[in-house]
């Protein structure tokens, strides 16, 4: 198996939701195991005394979304996503002692490496599907990410 063949699997494992996968063949055995977070909400309750409580009213749920955020959200359409093709640990530097791979305000071609995921002790290089600026860095360095998680805005040229 190569790592192309290993890095589909890991994409399929993330986008089905399974929780783990073995494989085992004669020369090597692999797990994969996806974390899958449950949340859960408790109902919460208050008590309050009145006399004559009048009847109960609709109350309309509050937006936390402000106005700023919503014009942000429409300032980032004219940008192209660069997204993490697999889940793993972002790196924004080859080592440690090197400089990053690109920063804001770098030009980037198709091809260009911007990080590095690493993944199962793979490290990964991620490169550029398109030519452009990069405006913004949404990731920080030696954090996980998942598949399909947003790494990079990029303002084409």
């Amino acid at each position: 198996m190569d790592i192309k063949e290993v890095q589909n699997l890991i994409k399929f494992v993330a986008k089905s939701g399974v929780s783990e996968v073995k494989i085992e063949d004669k020369d090597f055995k692999l797990t994969i195991k996806n974390k899958v977070e449950y949340v859960t909400a408790a109902p919460v309750t208050t008590q309050v005394a009145m006399a004559a409580a009048p009847a109960p009213q609709a109350i309309a749920p509050a937006t936390t979304e402000t106005p700023q955020a919503a014009a942000n959200e429409t300032d980032n359409s004219k940008y192209i996503t660069i997204k993490a093709p697999i889940i793993g640990t972002f790196y924004r530097k080859p080592s440690p002692d090197k400089p990053p791979y690109i920063e804001v305000g770098d030009m980037v071609k198709e091809g260009d490496v911007v990080c590095i995921i690493e993944a199962m002790k793979l490290f990964n290089e991620i490169e550029s599907e398109i030519s452009g600026k990069i405006v913004k860095i949404l990731v920080d360095d030696a954090t996980p990410v998942e598949f399909d998680q947003p790494l990079f805005l990029v303002e084409p040229m």
